[in-house]
């Protein structure tokens, strides 16, 4: 699609703000409705994937943009959808199983592992069950229940966020700490590859390998920067 806008700005809309293409709203992909942000901060972002196109558009650039549209039209209306999708990371989270103690990556998974969930226990106040092997241990409902009230507070466009750093990570512990004001995106990007690392310095990693984590690190972190600025004043 050729670019079909000249200027780009962002307005005031209501309780939120807009992108304004050419002085006209965006509306969103999904729902065909005028696509508004809960802070100036985020809108800018947007703004920025807008004005940084080419002769050309090119829908791959627009990262902010498709979580924004999610946001709006599809976690909005059914905010508990995604809380008890979210929750089933939580009963599976990949940080809680480990290899046996006696095992070598063992020692590493509690290095970097071990005080990730520790630190969201007690900023939660849960118990989360760790594991040796593969075999399920469910956490308890009270944990469940916390965790459910937590999530449940978060607006639409946290929980869009949230919801792809969790999914990348396939931990629910390393999405409420990506969420954390001064969280280091880099630092949990690399515990939740752990094991892949683990197996690259014993086997080697290749290039399609190394390509693939690269595009999910920008991902990652470009969710990160969202829940930042959604939540700017």
């Amino acid at each position: 699609m050729k670019r079909f806008y000249t200027d780009v700005a962002v307005a005031s809309r209501g309780d939120g703000f807009a992108v304004l293409l050419d002085e006209r709203p965006i509306r969103t992909q999904g729902g065909g409705v005028d696509q508004i942000v809960p802070s100036e901060a985020l809108a800018q972002r947007l703004a920025k994937e807008w004005a940084e196109q080419g002769e050309t558009i090119e829908p791959a650039r627009f990262v902010a943009r498709d979580l924004a549209d999610h946001a709006i039209d599809t976690v909005s209306p059914d905010p508990a959808k995604t809380v008890e999708m979210l929750l089933a990371y939580a009963d599976t989270d990949t940080l809680c199983y480990r290899a046996e103690p006696d095992e070598p990556f063992w020692h590493r998974q509690q290095a970097v592992w071990e005080p990730l969930v520790a630190e969201m226990e007690r900023r939660e106040g849960v118990r989360m069950e760790r594991v040796s092997g593969i075999i399920h241990r469910p956490l308890k409902p009270d944990t469940l229940d916390r965790l459910r009230a937590r999530l449940t507070v978060l607006d639409p466009f946290q929980l869009a966020a949230l919801e792809t750093v969790t999914g990348l990570a396939a931990s629910l512990c390393i999405g409420l700490a990506a969420l954390e004001s001064e969280a280091d995106g880099d630092a949990l990007w690399d515990a939740s590859n752990l094991e892949e690392d683990w197996q690259a310095e014993r086997w080697g990693e290749d290039a399609e390998a190394a390509e693939r984590r690269a595009h999910r690190r920008d991902a990652f972190l470009a969710a990160m920067d969202f829940a930042n600025a959604a939540r700017s004043a």
